[in-house]
């Protein structure tokens, strides 16, 4: 099964990151030792032009980051015809102990990977590179997480063995089973429509204040924008899965993602991390918005992550709306 091409592409990719972020690394903690962008020494302009083939390594092993979390959910559910109890991915990343975790490292690796790339764009459009040290400290904070991402991942598709009976995602989802995912499963539908819509209006609302007006609300909107991420997870196997299944105790934030769905999970969860990974690299900025060399780029940059995140969560939102306004199923009314 680790022959997969899929599973090989995961493999080999993530082993390759690793390296990439290891050699970046090593260069980073350098660049945090002696740069010193007033010097004219040798040794300062030999980092200033490595810094050029650094940040593009570390982008372009970013990139392959982000597209890896769609392929590992792809290839975890496309794995679930391969095992007994199985019915997506749910059951998939239930064969060992490996599967959820190396998801939920995927998840935060991809929120990280995603603000330093914003962070690395802000610093390459200043002329004297301000927040180099601080992109590169991100960097060493990241990249430990994305080995442990590796090394976990590898272990969960060795450890996959076809001959193992696993959990379908309709016990794990259920509201009478026990764990992380019954639990949010229960909770009653109408309180977590107030709480979704609730933060939704307050998201858009801060957002579009800071759009307008900039200042320290910018920290608010980042905050709420980073709540409303998980609130929007919360909220779709909550009740917004109920209204695309159109069933009363389906839960699974899982077989959205199948064909018999059109895919539209796929949709979903782009639109949630994008709008998570906009919402957060404002808040990852707003300290630097007053650096001489940063004040005549930063407001555009916040602007643009700021619609960004807006829009998002408010597709997010509208797709959700409509399917509750005009699917047969009916839960507590709407």
């Amino acid at each position: 099964m680790i022959f997969a091409p899929p599973i090989l592409a995961l493999f080999l990719g993530s082993l390759l990151i690793g390296a990439m972020l290891l050699y970046a690394s090593v260069y980073g903690i350098q660049v945090l030792k002696k740069w010193d962008i007033k010097s004219g020494s040798e040794l300062q302009i030999i980092l200033e032009r490595k810094t050029y083939l650094i940040s593009t390594i570390v982008s372009y092993a970013f990139a392959f980051q982000l597209l890896s979390l769609f392929l590992f959910i792809y290839t975890a559910d496309d794995l679930s015809k391969f095992f007994v109890g199985a019915m997506c991915a749910a059951g998939t990343l239930k064969v060992n102990s490996y599967g959820y975790p190396a998801l939920i490292l995927k998840i935060l690796n991809f929120l990280l990977a995603g603000i330093w790339l914003v962070v690395n764009h802000t610093d390459n459009r200043a002329r004297d590179y301000p927040l180099i040290e601080k992109k590169y400290m991100l960097l060493l904070l990241i990249t430990p997480l994305i080995l442990a991402e590796t090394a976990i991942q590898g272990m969960f598709f060795l450890e996959l063995h076809p001959n193992v009976i696993t959990s379908c995602c309709g016990s794990l989802f259920s509201v009478e089973a026990a764990g992380v995912g019954s639990s949010l499963a229960s909770f009653p539908s109408i309180p977590m429509k107030i709480v979704f819509y609730g933060f939704l209006a307050a998201t858009l609302a801060s957002g579009f204040y800071f759009y307008r007006n900039t200042g320290i609300a910018g920290y608010i909107f980042s905050l709420l924008g980073t709540c409303m991420f998980i609130v929007s997870i919360t909220a779709l196997i909550s009740f917004i899965s109920l209204y695309f299944y159109e069933l009363p105790t389906h839960h699974c934030p899982f077989c959205i993602l199948q064909k018999e769905y059109g895919y539209i999970g796929y949709v979903l969860y782009a639109l949630l991390l994008t709008g998570a990974v906009s919402g957060m690299a404002v808040g990852a900025l707003m300290p630097f918005r007053t650096v001489k060399s940063l004040e005549t780029i930063m407001p555009s940059i916040m602007s643009r992550l700021t619609l960004a995140s807006m829009i998002s969560y408010a597709l997010f939102a509208a797709i959700a709306t409509y399917q509750i306004i005009f699917s047969h199923f009916r839960l507590e009314g709407y």
